[in-house]
C-alpha cells in the first residue's frame, strides 16, 4: 500500500458510530453519485501537521462540528476524528509540513450513510509568499454584513465543499496580477480571503474581523493572538474597513497551510511589510504546538 499520501476512510453507521481504517490512496473509494461530488454537499477542514504535530486540532474539530450542524449533517464524533488525524499523520512518511484534510459528505444520493475520510499529504511550498509577501485584490462578496441572521440558508460561516466561488475569485486575482483576495461585504466590511483569515496590526493592537459577519472562525489567528499577547500587545476581534487595511502598520493573510503571508500590496498599491516581525510570527506558528 502507498504511504504517501495517507488515506483513512470512515465507516459511519446509523446513530453516528464511526470507525476509520487505512486504505490504499490509489484505489477508488468515492462513488460518482456521492452528493459531495455532484453537489458539493459536505464539509471539510484542512489541518496543518508540522513535524508530526497537528496544529489547532481542537479548534478545527469544533469548527468541523459547527459546519456539520449548519448543514444538518450527522454530528461527527470529534474524538474519533482526532484519532484518525493522528493515525493518518503517523502513517505518512515524516515531513516538516503536511496537510490533513478531513471531509464529511451527505453520502450517496438516496442513501442514509455519510461519507468521510482523512487524507494526509505533503503541504504546498509557500516559502516565497511567506518571505516576499503577497499582492492582494479587494473583491466584493455582495452579501450584507448581517447575512448570517438574514439568510442562514446561504451557510456563511460553514466550511463547505462548495468552493467554486472561492477558486473563481483566486483565478480572477491571478489573471489580474495578484496572488490572493480579501472579500468585503456589500456594506464595506472586511471579511476574509477565499481560504484565509485577515489579520491587521495597528501599532501594538492586532485586529481580525468577527465571525458574526458570516466568515469562518479562523484557527491560525488564535495562535497568532496568543503570540501577540505574549509580546504585551493587545488583540481584538472587531470590524475593519478597507481604509483600515490601507493605513495599518502591517496586514497578513493567515491559513493552516500557508500559516502567515504578509500583504505587500492592496489593489496594486504597495504597502509596508515587516520582515523581522513576519519571521517571528511564522516561527511561532510553526514551532508552538497545541
Amino acid at each position: 500500500m502507498l504511504t504517501s499520501p495517507a488515506l483513512f476512510l470512515a465507516e459511519i453507521r446509523p446513530g453516528g458510530a464511526t470507525t476509520f481504517a487505512q486504505v490504499d490512496p490509489s484505489a477508488p473509494h468515492v462513488r460518482v453519485d456521492d452528493l459531495g461530488v455532484t453537489r458539493g454537499d459536505g464539509i471539510f477542514e484542512s489541518v496543518a501537521v508540522v513535524d508530526g504535530n497537528p496544529q489547532s486540532l481542537r479548534h478545527h474539530l469544533d469548527r468541523f462540528a459547527r459546519s456539520a450542524a449548519l448543514l444538518d449533517l450527522p454530528a461527527p464524533d470529534t474524538a474519533v476524528w482526532a484519532r484518525a488525524v493522528a493515525d493518518a499523520a503517523a502513517a505518512h512518511p515524516p515531513a516538516p509540513e503536511l496537510l490533513a484534510k478531513l471531509v464529511l459528505t451527505r453520502g450517496v444520493e438516496g442513501g442514509d450513510a455519510p461519507t468521510g475520510w482523512v487524507h494526509v499529504f505533503p503541504a504546498h511550498d509557500y516559502g516565497s509568499q511567506r518571505t516576499a509577501g503577497i499582492d492582494v485584490l479587494v473583491l466584493e462578496r455582495a452579501y450584507p454584513s448581517d447575512v448570517v441572521t438574514r439568510a442562514p440558508w446561504l451557510l456563511q460561516g460553514a466550511k463547505t465543499l462548495s468552493y467554486a466561488l472561492n477558486t473563481a475569485s483566486l483565478r480572477y486575482a491571478r489573471a489580474h496580477g495578484a496572488d490572493d483576495v480579501v472579500f468585503v461585504s456589500a456594506g464595506g466590511d472586511v471579511l476574509e480571503g477565499p481560504n484565509s483569515t485577515v489579520l491587521a496590526r495597528f501599532a501594538d493592537r492586532w485586529v481580525t474581523p468577527p465571525p458574526e459577519l458570516g466568515i469562518l472562525d479562523g484557527t491560525t489567528v488564535g495562535r497568532a493572538f496568543a503570540w501577540a499577547a505574549d509580546r504585551g500587545d493587545g488583540t481584538e476581534v472587531a470590524r475593519l474597513r478597507v481604509d483600515d487595511l490601507r493605513v495599518a502598520d502591517a496586514v497578513w493573510l493567515l491559513s493552516s497551510g500557508r500559516q502567515s503571508a504578509p500583504v505587500r500590496s492592496l489593489d496594486g498599491v504597495p504597502r509596508p511589510t515587516d520582515a523581522a516581525l513576519q519571521a517571528e510570527l511564522l516561527h511561532h506558528l510553526l514551532t508552538v504546538h497545541d
